[in-house]
């Protein structure tokens, strides 16, 4: 793939910086990341005899690092932040990951042979909203009284990459101590730019059904294999606390690697103990750097006593790292609760044998634009009906399906899928969804004066007009419309809104609770949607920095709507959408389809009509053979032909179109056609007169004007709905 463009968090070059320094023969001081309290907390004070040290006044001989890259280099200090320190150890054991997050490595390494190129200056690089973003930081460390790093530091003293490392992470977010408390998921997508997938675990089913424990194992095991990241972690219960420790040693809310997934099979020895030929095993790490699982195949248990060094190895049952150890997956399935899968997209590894290709649209929930001064803000150009119930829509993205959701309560609202980090990281969260669900009900017992009064008042202008739940202002969110051709299509739809940790210090930083909606819409389709007629698609609503659906859809025109939880809630977000073949998304801005250069001179749409041809039957008698078919819709200008359907006497057609109509008198007429060897013949035909305003009609129409067959003749099955296009009002 094609190299990303960096850009310079702040404004800071690292390389004018550096060259500066050496000039002056002075050591970097970062002015927008000072060596003072600010830069640490914004709620509590620092601890009694910190200071600011740089490495050489902490040891003898620093160097970036040590023997290489490793987990081992990586121990959480006195912050809140094994989110982050997860995430890092996973990036640790990839290197073409870790050298894109710590670029020029060999570069910015100790040259104690020439110490008169160091500048006391490094940098590091993050993938923030679709961006990688270069940030630079001095080589001044928080240090404790008794002369150790506060925060994250390598078991070797003389290896500083993962501090400062951390440093730089802490700058980005505005301080260190707004990393307290995080999703694993979003420092994954941090550092790799991939696409994080959380995957919540059916404790109680995968106990009791061994065929889907296998088949979850081996959903992580092909993960694995393509050098994905994943992380687990146990969420805690209600009334259970953050990081308090099970009996077996494992600890709530706290964020775990995975790094090695493997099936063995047993020797004689250990085949007659469990009985068992195979074993489905997990190498996880804790970033404490500790080891305190105390189960089956933990360390020194009778498992391991049983197996000499050699047959551990042969089978690839080892510990490379401190705070390594091994679970029998059953065992996993019964104390973690949520795993988070980071699938790296720009290695064309999303997905097992298979190359996905990325689009990516950005996109902003904001208010309208002030009105003060200028003409009253334009309405909508027509409107359909909005007062019938929605069409059942089949979901093609979720085994067993998603009900249409109408006023629905989105049951999952607000679950964080990995609440990594010290106590504080949930509860922030809780609360944040609490708030949203309170001001949810109050809307629905009428005491909702905020939620309420936006959606009376809103303008037609506004881009955040909420979840489905909101019918009157859902549609004024922004609109994506993308096309399946040809077959149906796997599709992985990512929705990440913009970072706010950095608005902690000021009382801020909650992420919104966000998800998206995929409507099915009309084929020829290429304006606005005005009226939700069939959900194909919908995602869970939480209130994480990014929320991922992965399913299949149907050939057919769709238009993606990302939304926030409760309406006029602000922020910027980045669409990504992945696909096997080439998709084209790009949003939907106008009311209207934007005239020809000819329709100028025409009259204006006074009329718009949808035609919904579901089917058709009786094509052809029980003795003879069916042909292939295909159905043509013609509506004034207009001509809209559906797929071929080869030898069949009933086609289920299931086309909708749309039709702005500056001729309301004038029929529209659908023909249905049979595909022959030199050309085409017409099997029959039928004609719609709507009138201006029909509220959505549903018609058997029989063929007619095709060859005549004794007895019989075919059928169409239509829907249609009209009405006025709205030009002032």
């Amino acid at each position: 793939m094609m190299p990303e463009r960096v850009h310079s968090f702040q404004g800071q070059s690292f390389h004018k910086l550096r060259r500066a320094c050496l000039r002056r023969g002075a050591l970097f001081m970062d002015p927008l990341f000072p060596a003072t309290a600010q830069s640490l907390f914004f709620k509590r004070e620092p601890p009694p005899g910190l200071t600011w040290k740089r490495p050489r006044e902490i040891c003898k001989d620093p160097r970036l690092f040590v023997d290489g890259i490793s987990t081992r280099d990586l121990h959480q200090g006195s912050l809140g932040n094994c989110w982050m320190v997860a995430a890092i150890s996973c990036l640790a054991s990839e290197p073409s990951l870790w050298k894109k997050v710590i670029p020029d490595h060999m570069e910015q390494e100790w040259n104690p042979k020439n110490p008169n190129l160091y500048a006391g200056i490094f940098h590091f690089r993050f993938w923030r909203l679709g961006r990688w973003m270069d940030v630079v930081v001095d080589d001044r460390l928080p240090v404790s009284g008794d002369g150790v790093l506060l925060f994250c530091r390598s078991a070797t003293p003389r290896e500083f990459w993962s501090a400062l490392l951390e440093k730089a992470y802490a700058k980005l977010n505005g301080c260190y101590e707004a990393l307290e408390g995080g999703n694993t998921a979003e420092a994954l997508i941090d550092f790799t730019g991939g696409v994080s997938e959380p995957l919540g675990l059916d404790r109680e089913a995968l106990s009791l059904h061994s065929d889907q424990r296998r088949g979850f194992f081996q959903t992580l095991a092909k993960a694995h294999e393509c050098k994905a990241l994943i992380t687990c972690s146990i969420r805690p219960a209600e009334g259970e606390t953050v990081e308090s420790v099970l009996e077996c040693g494992l600890v709530r809310g706290h964020a775990y690697g995975i790094t090695a997934v493997r099936k063995v099979r047993l020797g004689d020895k250990l085949l007659k103990t469990d009985g068992m030929s195979r074993l489905f095993m997990v190498r996880m790490r804790n970033p404490w750097g500790t080891t305190d699982w105390t189960g089956a195949w933990s360390l020194g248990s009778e498992q391991w006593q049983q197996m000499s060094r050699v047959e551990r190895e042969k089978m690839g049952l080892y510990v490379r790292d401190v705070g390594e150890f091994w679970m029998d997956f059953k065992d996993f399935c019964h104390y973690f609760t949520d795993v988070v899968v980071c699938r790296l997209v720009e290695r064309a590894l999303l997905w097992p044998r298979s190359h996905w290709t990325e689009v990516r649209c950005y996109g902003e929930w904001a208010p309208a634009p002030p009105s003060t001064g200028t003409p009253p803000p334009p309405q909508p150009a027509y409107s359909l009906p909005r007062d019938h119930a929605p069409s059942s829509g089949k979901n093609h993205t979720r085994p067993g399906g998603t009900k249409q959701r109408g006023n629905r309560k989105e049951a999952r609202l607000g679950e964080s899928q990995q609440k990594g980090g010290r106590a504080g990281g949930r509860s922030q969260r809780d609360k944040a969804v609490k708030k949203a669900m309170k001001e949810e009900k109050e809307e629905e017992d009428g005491g909702g004066d905020l939620v309420g009064g936006w959606e009376e008042h809103m303008d037609k202008r506004s881009r955040c007009g909420g979840c489905i739940n909101h019918r009157d202002t859902f549609l004024h969110n922004p609109q994506f419309m993308f096309e399946v051709r040809g077959s149906e299509e796997e599709v992985l739809v990512c929705l990440q809104q913009e970072d706010r940790r950095i608005r902690r210090r000021d009382g801020g930083g909650e992420n919104l609770p966000i998800g998206f909606e995929v409507l099915k819409v009309e084929v020829n389709r290429c304006s606005r949607v005005q009226c939700v007629v069939e959900q194909a698609a919908s995602s869970v609503y939480m209130d994480s920095r990014s929320v991922t659906l992965r399913g299949t859809l149907a050939p057919g025109r769709y238009v993606l709507l990302p939304t926030t939880f409760l309406p006029g809630a602000s922020g910027r977000f980045l669409l990504r959408l992945f696909s096997h073949s080439h998709i084209r998304l790009r949003e939907l801005r106008e009311d209207l389809p934007s005239p020809s250069v000819f329709h100028c001179f025409l009259p204006q749409p006074s009329v718009v009509t949808t035609v919904h041809l579901r089917r058709a039957s009786g094509l052809s008698s029980p003795k003879q053979t069916a042909p292939d078919v295909y159905a043509v819709v013609r509506c004034e200008d207009d001509t809209i032909r559906t797929r071929l359907f080869r030898a069949e006497g009933n086609p289920d057609f299931n086309l909708r179109a749309i039709f702005y109509r500056r001729h309301p008198s004038a029929h529209i007429s659908i023909e249905v056609w049979s595909r022959g060897v030199l050309w085409d013949s017409v099997l029959g035909g039928a004609r719609l007169q709507t009138t201006q305003c029909e509220r959505s009609l549903s018609l058997v129409m029989e063929l007619r004007g095709g060859p005549v067959r004794s007895g019989h003749r075919g059928c169409l099955y239509v829907e249609t709905s009209s009405s006025a296009c709205l030009q002032d009002l």
